[in-house]
């Protein structure tokens, strides 16, 4: 039903019901809560995909650093390998091997995101597989 709501929204329909007008709207989500939620809910769509699916309760920081290179594979980023001729300088003059990653600052804003988002769903800071040392590291 919410999905026909947010559609007759979208396409401007004219019809109107009653109980939509008495039920209270939440504000929109910021673009943080929005990124947040999308990426809570990538993560957790990631364990169940897992063979075997892995329960959240389950999860640990490396799961997490599976995510993180498993996210790899869609960067754009070029890093350069040490035995690369180009390792070390920031403008390359010919395209290389070297594989795409993402930016260091992408990851660092989606581990605080799934960071946040795990401590709201319930789960301890202790506990929390984002805020794990071998993250950071990573």
């Amino acid at each position: 039903m919410s999905g026909d709501i947010a559609r007759d929204s979208a396409e401007g329909s004219s019809r109107s019901s009653v109980s939509h007008h008495n039920q209270p709207q939440s504000p929109p989500l910021s673009r943080y809560e929005s990124q947040k939620r999308r990426d809570w809910n990538t993560f957790g769509q990631y364990l169940k995909n897992q063979r075997p699916p892995v329960a959240l309760s389950q999860c640990n920081c490396n799961h997490v650093l599976e995510f993180l290179r498993y996210l790899d594979q869609f960067g754009k980023t070029k890093v350069h390998l040490h035995g690369c001729v180009f390792f070390g300088q920031p403008d390359p003059p010919a395209p290389c091997t070297c594989p795409l990653r993402q930016a260091w600052g992408s990851l660092d804003a989606l581990i605080g995101r799934l960071r946040a988002a795990y401590d709201e769903h319930g789960g301890s800071p202790e506990t929390n597989p984002f805020g794990n040392g071998a993250i950071r590291v990573y």
